[in-house]
């Protein structure tokens, strides 16, 4: 059995490749500042899209960049409601005549 044990290094072992010559990535800070008073500094390559909200790494609450970039407002549609949809297959006059019909149905029932 114990020839056949794996052999090698445990777990959380360091690497065995040569660092030397490995060129890394040019690199940026960016800090944040919570709502709650946290502040903090993350790291992103220079050619990332940066971020403009980040949540907090110690209460979880969205955190704006200090530098003062404010996140791009977009254009929000107006939910549609079930009106708006009945509006898009029916016309007004063509309501009418259904609901008179309906009515009518109704009315004969009781």
């Amino acid at each position: 059995m114990a020839d056949k044990s794996l052999k090698g290094h445990g777990l959380g072992s360091k690497s065995l490749a040569d660092s030397q010559g490995v060129e890394l990535a040019a690199r940026q800070e960016i800090s944040f500042d919570c709502p709650n008073g946290h502040h903090f500094t993350l790291t992103f390559a220079m050619e990332a899209e940066l971020p403009t909200e980040w949540e907090c790494p110690r209460c979880g609450q969205p955190s704006r960049r200090s530098d003062g970039v404010e996140p791009e407002v977009k254009e929000t549609k107006a939910p549609r409601t079930h009106w708006d949809m009945l509006r898009e297959r029916r016309s007004i006059p063509e309501l009418e005549d259904i609901l008179a019909e309906r009515l009518e149905q109704i009315r004969k029932t009781q």
